[in-house]
């Protein structure tokens, strides 16, 4: 475990008990099969991460709002995008869209916290998750304010990426930072999105795969 929990002074709210209680559920419903991705899960204290009045909701299973009209996306969602991902100990992850930087300390549970380099259009979103990953223990995950449509040469080549966000098609800057062999996963579309997995040819094209419907905020900037 990369990070560490905060206890909240409430006794009533025992936030590590639901979500553990929330995991088990996506496990047991089949949403999370992967052991690396439930151990992510059980992990991060997803509550740290969402508005204080929002802290009694933070282990149902669906996105909140985390302000600037952004969302912090749900528990089953994060692990789905997780595990389609395929990642192992040590890749280097690209994320676009760092929101409250819940799905950053997921990722780094995983790949381990130097190897995020996560890209956010909100100044605000972004200075805020930077505090709340470094409060957590994640204060290795490299967190920039900036345009997503461009990600982050500075760190390249990714051994895979990803979009919190929906997008008409993948950036072309993102593919092109992802090494020839990886991954990058996106909602894909407008009012009628597709989270799309595409493997990158040594032609710098994408081989697809559809996995089914979903609903992001749409991405900024570009």
């Amino acid at each position: 475990m990369w990070g560490r929990d905060r206890h909240d002074d409430d006794p009533e709210r025992d936030y590590e008990t639901r979500r553990a209680n929330l995991v088990d559920r996506l496990v047991e419903a089949g949403r999370i099969t992967d052991e690396r991705t439930a151990r992510a899960l059980r992990a991060v204290p997803r509550h740290e991460f969402v508005p204080q009045g929002r802290r009694s909701e933070a282990y149902a299973d669906r996105p909140l709002p985390i302000g600037d009209g952004q969302t912090i996306s749900a528990p089953h969602m994060v692990g789905i995008m997780t595990e389609r991902l395929d990642l192992d100990p040590g890749d280097r992850v690209l994320e676009i869209g760092t929101g409250c930087g819940y799905h950053a300390a997921v990722t780094a549970e995983v790949v381990g916290p130097e190897n995020v380099f996560s890209v956010e259009y909100s100044g605000e979103l972004a200075d805020r998750a930077r505090r709340t990953l470094a409060d957590l223990g994640y204060g290795a995950v490299s967190v920039r304010h900036g345009d997503g449509h461009e990600g982050w040469p500075e760190h390249d080549p990714y051994d895979a990426a990803y979009l919190t966000c929906a997008a008409e098609e993948f950036p072309t800057a993102v593919v092109d930072q992802v090494e020839t062999g990886g991954r990058v996963l996106a909602p894909i579309g407008n009012r009628r999105q597709t989270l799309v997995l595409g493997r990158k040819r040594a032609d710098g094209s994408l081989d697809r795969e559809r996995h089914g419907g979903v609903r992001f905020v749409e991405m900024r900037g570009g």
